[in-house]
């Protein structure tokens, strides 16, 4: 939960309403989070039918949605009007001329109208006049992607959110199995906490029970196995992966090993650094440091290099381009022997 995320929902369950906001940006999450409070938890259940309004950009006219925002609530003090992917608001989409048409109204926004527009997947451009208007008039809120180096630390902290503290490498393998859908991850973590509400922990016995990845047999374990030179247990879990290969995805095992190779390759040019100066340069958390770091001595600079071309020529075989078989299995063991070698 982003600190400006956190500071406007608090300001809503406050009843400390603006008469105009404006949501956009890349990921949804937050976005619809936001709009499902202003749907759901503004107005009581009685006064939704007379005093909510939404409407969905492609269908509307700017007309219509201004008319909407002047009307007078009806037995009740304040009404809410939502306007969905209001980028496509009638008047144009990419130059926002039908956004451009609601000036007007924002400049004088009625005070017993609620006004929510979500511009999802974009964010609006803050040098026309309507982008100006808005930041300095509206409650603005833009929703950047989390990166993939930071899915850990956020999952972290919507498990602190729930009570439930996630340790480094628990986020890590839920990051690494459940990819950067934030939605799709507080589905997986809220469903273990349904099914042991008193847990304080999410463990990876949790892990394991209540979403399906394996403690001991997952690609996160495969991959230091394989990059930490821990032989016995990268062909034990190897043999495992054949015999059961929607365990590990051909996709999934490349991008993992050729996120961990890049990574070691970039720490042989940051030692002498202290662990904040080398994490900031590589662009990682600090606390992936000491993990990368302690693999230098497995992988010389050559060995590297060959590798993450051995993982380039594999990432397009397991997608079908020139591959000789569609088999999970024998590609990922060629893949390892050459990794080896």
């Amino acid at each position: 939960m982003t600190a400006e995320y956190k500071k406007i929902l608090q300001s809503l369950q406050m009843k400390q309403f603006a008469p105009v906001y404006f949501i956009d940006g890349e990921e949804s999450f937050y976005l619809d989070e936001l709009t499902k409070f202003f749907e759901t938890s503004i107005l009581p259940p009685a006064e939704r039918d007379f005093n909510m309004v939404v409407m969905y950009g492609k269908d509307a006219e700017w007309s219509d949605v201004v008319n909407a925002c002047r009307r007078f609530p009806m037995f009740a003090e304040k009404q809410v009007v939502i306007l969905k992917d209001a980028g496509s608001l009638k008047g144009g989409q990419e130059d926002l001329k039908g956004l451009n048409s609601l000036i007007s109204y924002i400049q004088k926004p009625s005070p017993t109208t609620i006004f929510l527009m979500e511009h999802g997947g974009k964010k609006v451009d803050g040098k026309t006049r309507f982008g100006k208007l808005i930041k300095e008039k509206a409650v603005y809120f833009t929703s950047d992607k989390v990166k993939d180096d930071n899915i850990p630390s956020w999952v972290q902290a919507q498990g602190r959110e729930m009570n439930f503290h996630i340790g480094d490498r628990e986020a890590q393998l839920l990051a690494t199995y459940l990819g950067n859908d934030l939605q799709k991850i507080i589905n997986e973590i809220e469903k273990v906490r349904i099914n042991v509400p008193d847990e304080k922990e999410l463990t990876t016995q949790l892990i394991q029970k209540y979403i399906g990845i394996s403690k001991e047999y997952n690609v996160l374990e495969f991959s230091d196995a394989i990059t930490g030179n821990d032989r016995d247990k990268m062909f034990r879990m190897l043999t495992y992966f054949i015999a059961n290969p929607k365990a590990a995805p051909m996709p999934l095992v490349v991008g993992l090993l050729y996120n961990q190779f890049s990574r070691i390759y970039m720490a042989n040019f940051v030692r002498g650094k202290t662990d904040k100066e080398a994490a900031a340069a590589m662009g990682i958390n600090p606390w992936f440091l000491k993990d990368i770091t302690s693999k230098l001595n497995h992988w010389p600079l050559h060995r590297i290099e060959r590798a993450i071309l051995v993982l380039g020529q594999y990432s397009t075989m397991c997608v079908g381009i020139k591959s000789y078989t569609t088999d999970n299995g024998e590609l990922l063991k060629e893949m390892v022997g050459q990794l080896l070698e």
